[in-house]
């Protein structure tokens, strides 16, 4: 039987068959995907094939189908080897905050030139807007200016009090969509608000840390009554870059990319080359400075916590 993998919890996957129904499904023997090493061959989006065990409701996926994309990172503690968060997805959307929890610059930078390497739209959600006063509110300002001017649309809503949550409503109609995010910043409460009638676990952030605690501690995807498919993520504190060669970073910052060919030097790095154009850039201002830090950071090898 065909069928799409809807939730993953490590070592099960529940599987909606081409017959409707819903299968807890293993994987067959030592299964991998030949020239990726991840901890987890399937993942929360894939199009597999799989056959039920004898006398039993359980089935093996034996074939995974080609992916038309997925977003992975680097593993935590396995530094060769990735975690594919899920695939097959039309967007992805990164829920972010300001404050309690703060999502760095950096960490979007880093989703963003993820999204980018596999030709992901991306789209960046700021939540708790209910938190902001005016001081807060020109912060954000800056921040969505950073984004919007290089094309990544951003929305601002409030998961809690419900502002403009039929804009994301409208994004997500009839598209498969991943939502990401630190823990913490409230992506569990907004699919809440998104989808009545379902009730995903929502954790507080801790005082002393200002750190989300883990709510999700597995992908699952979710029909959506309008149209489509949201795939819920467990909350990311790191997200280290991963398959993505020093050379071909500047291909995935879009402002880089758009200045490349202006370079004295066709293999210009864009660190300290004569004839540079995005240190050109750089300096005038044309490109904003937190972006230039968080492309050194990656081509430098730098990890970056939350």
């Amino acid at each position: 039987m065909q069928g799409l993998v809807i939730k993953s919890t490590g070592s099960w996957y529940q599987v909606h068959a081409s017959d409707g129904q819903d299968y807890d499904c293993r994987i067959k023997g030592k299964f991998r995907i030949t020239g990726i090493q991840t901890t987890n061959p399937i993942a929360v989006g894939d199009q597999v094939e799989f056959e039920l065990e004898p006398n039993s409701n359980n089935g093996v996926i034996f074939k995974l189908h080609d992916r038309k994309n997925y977003i992975i990172r680097k593993s935590i503690n396995l530094s060769k080897q990735a975690q594919i968060i899920a695939a097959n997805m039309d967007q992805a959307f990164l829920v972010v905050t300001l404050a309690s929890p703060r999502t760095s610059l950096g960490f979007i930078d880093r989703f963003l030139a993820t999204a980018e390497a596999y030709s992901i739209p991306a789209t960046l959600i700021f939540n708790k807007l209910d938190l902001f006063h005016e001081e807060g509110l020109e912060i954000l300002a800056e921040y969505k200016a950073i984004y919007e001017n290089i094309g990544y649309p951003c929305y601002e809503v409030s998961a809690i009090e419900g502002t403009n949550l039929e804009q994301v409503q409208d994004l997500l109609k009839d598209k498969t969509t991943l939502f990401s995010g630190h823990s913490g910043v409230g992506k569990s409460s907004l699919i809440n608000a998104l989808l009545p009638g379902r009730t995903i676990k929502t954790g507080i952030v801790s005082e002393w840390s200002d750190k989300g605690q883990h709510t999700t501690t597995f992908a699952e995807m979710h029909t959506l009554p309008f149209g489509g498919y949201l795939i819920d993520t467990p909350g990311i504190r790191e997200l280290g870059i991963y398959d993505i060669r020093p050379e071909e970073l500047g291909h995935y910052f879009r402002e880089i990319r758009d200045l490349m060919h202006a370079c004295k030097f066709h293999n210009c790095r864009h660190i300290n080359e004569p004839g540079c154009a995005v240190l050109v850039a750089v300096n005038d201002g044309e490109i904003e400075l937190s972006r230039y830090e968080s492309y050194l950071s990656i081509y430098h090898g730098n990890e970056t916590r939350a």
